[in-house]
């Protein structure tokens, strides 16, 4: 809308973020005090590109180019739900992309320690910002998303904010005695479910939570097989 039109309203974003939580979080099995206090907070707005902070709080995940997206409200809500968030531990956000998830954890009150791992300099650098205005105590790592994090490894939770096949190895091994990872998981044929995997003797062990539409992240997607 042209911004000298004299019927222009800016929109607030602060009652469209409330009524992203009473309309889409709360009702999606969300009750945590701690997260639904962030998510009420943090200006999810800030986290797309200009031309989509209209559709910020709508139930979607929002395209930000080269085939990355900001996942839906409803399914960050959810996953910070079943991740059972301790107080003081450490966490690493894989393709933290814009900044999202990560200043949420680093906005609540569990004095966690957050890591963000992003690989594209053009959203890091928009998440960057988010933090610092939002969370300035997560740290950021740019880097390959299918090695990790190591320098500040162990984790006692990872977060991985886009669905993948199956979670790299190098990020299994960056887990903490005990710890959990909470990523999409999308097989090749059938549904994606977030799921909760941990580390075993024999590799990981993949526990699926609940069922969501979050788009493959292109980086950590499988190579196309040869075909003769």
């Amino acid at each position: 809308m042209d911004r000298t039109d004299p019927d222009y309203a800016p929109l607030d974003f602060v009652a469209a973020r409330q009524r992203m939580v009473d309309a889409q979080i709360r009702p999606s099995q969300v009750g945590n005090a701690t997260i639904i206090a962030a998510m009420r907070t943090v200006p999810r707005e800030r986290a797309v590109p200009d031309a989509l902070r209209a559709f910020a709080y709508s139930d979607q995940n929002l395209p930000l180019g080269e085939g990355r997206y900001l996942t839906e409200p409803r399914v960050t809500g959810r996953m910070l739900q079943v991740a059972d968030l301790r107080h003081g531990e450490r966490v690493l956000v894989v393709a933290a992309g814009t900044g999202y998830l990560a200043s949420l954890l680093g906005a609540m009150a569990l004095e966690l320690h957050v890591t963000a791992l992003e690989s594209d300099p053009r959203l890091a650098t928009m998440g960057k910002a988010l933090c610092a205005a939002c969370a300035p105590g997560v740290q950021w790592c740019d880097g390959p998303l299918v090695k990790g994090a190591p320098a500040s490894a162990p984790y006692d939770l990872i977060f991985i904010d886009g669905a993948v096949r199956a979670v790299p190895q190098a990020i299994v091994e960056q887990l903490a005695q005990g710890g959990r990872i909470i990523a999409p998981i999308a097989p090749a044929s059938g549904v994606t479910s977030v799921s909760r995997i941990a580390a075993t003797a024999q590799g990981s062990a993949v526990q699926p939570l609940f069922e969501a539409a979050v788009p493959v992240l292109p980086e950590l997607a499988p190579a196309p097989a040869f075909v003769f």
